[in-house]
């Protein structure tokens, strides 16, 4: 995959359309935003070994992970993105509508998602701190499967005083679950990182 998929770009367009975050000099960014690119070349790293699989995303913004994982993904896997804003959600659904293998669903993950299970991959970009929240998303990974989170500053990007250095909320989600194999991933631009995790148990 070279450059920015067309779908990708459609999904930026959108996102621009409706007032959504796309770079970190974006007014109102602190209230959530679209995916980097490169979080959608490691979503889409990984959508492709998707063979036959099932992937899910909460938190469809306007549908740039989505867009990236769709154009990577292979012709028999399916994708299933949930998202609460409804401008959002239809703003997503026109990008991604041609796309048989994508249903984008408006609403809450808790009760969208789980009936659907399992899943091989889950992106969870919709802000989850919680530990029951985040439980109930490994628990719907088929074994093997991964789950991602994006929006996380490395230790070294952070000031010397931030108290995310000894105790970051979605690193302690990923430490305290058993069930994963899980490790930080530092993008190019050293000033993000994904968390990463495979479900063993």
């Amino acid at each position: 995959m070279k450059g920015t998929p067309e779908l990708v770009a459609r999904a930026v367009a959108a996102a621009r359309r409706v007032g959504f975050p796309v770079t970190a000099d974006d007014p109102g960014r602190s209230r959530g935003s679209a995916s980097l690119p490169d979080t959608g070349r490691f979503l889409a790293v990984l959508a492709a070994g998707c063979t036959a699989g099932r992937i899910a995303e909460c938190g469809t913004g306007t549908g740039i992970g989505a867009a990236w994982m769709a154009s990577a993904m292979p012709s028999a896997c399916t994708l299933v993105t949930t998202e609460l804003d409804a401008a959002r959600a239809e703003a997503a659904a026109q990008v991604l509508t041609e796309d048989s293998q994508v249903r984008v669903l408006t609403g809450d993950w808790r009760t969208l998602l789980p009936p659907l299970a399992p899943y091989d991959l889950i992106f969870a970009d919709s802000g989850v701190r919680d530990h029951h929240d985040f439980g109930a998303l490994v628990g719907m990974l088929a074994p093997g499967g991964r789950i991602v989170m994006d929006d996380v500053t490395p230790v070294l990007a952070l000031p010397p005083d931030s108290p995310f250095r000894d105790r970051d909320p979605k690193r302690g989600l990923f430490e305290s679950d058993d069930r994963l194999v899980w490790t930080e991933v530092v993008l190019p631009s050293l000033r993000d990182s994904l968390l990463v995790g495979t479900r063993i148990a």
